[in-house]
């Protein structure tokens, strides 16, 4: 009896196929997009008032200043990326805000919410499934309907 009742009693998850989790990324793309765009303006701003101050460009001091600025842009938002990913796939909701908007969540291979870092982990993993795009395509073929970025940080974005 006690065999019948643990199969009742744990279900199996249902796993997110390739095109909702797409529609989750194309939600999470404008949102990032929007905090990055944000931020480019303020960054634009003060580039473009020290090319202001700084009307002799071709001074290497200048330029100097210039490259800084640009190099706390790319830092930056990699880190609003890394981030917002990390952060809410961590969280409480288990998911960004797309995937909360599509009812889905990221678990470790047991269910439970994944840490920070697993997260982190996660995140800088989807840069190798988008070098090959194969990482992604995985998804549609995959038992669990995972990722390379999934396979290499031991999760699963399930329906709730």
């Amino acid at each position: 009896m006690e065999i019948l009742e643990t199969q009742f009693t744990k279900t199996q998850p249902e796993y997110a196929g390739f095109w909702l989790r797409l529609a989750a990324f194309i939600i999470d793309y404008f949102v990032v997009g929007t905090i990055l765009g944000i931020l480019m303006v303020i960054i634009g701003l003060a580039m473009g008032l020290s090319a202001g101050i700084f009307n002799d460009m071709e001074d290497p001091g200048n330029q100097i200043v210039m490259i800084i600025l640009a190099s706390i842009l790319g830092t930056a938002a990699t880190a609003v990326s890394w981030l917002y990913y990390a952060l809410m796939e961590s969280g409480r909701n288990q998911g960004t805000l797309g995937k909360v908007l599509i009812n889905l969540k990221v678990t470790d291979l047991k269910g439970e919410r994944i840490s920070f870092s697993k997260a982190t982990g996660r995140y800088f993993g989807k840069l190798l499934s988008s070098l090959f795009i194969l990482g992604y395509i995985m998804i549609g073929f995959t038992s669990k309907k995972q990722g390379l970025h999934d396979l290499l940080s031991e999760c699963l974005v399930v329906k709730k």
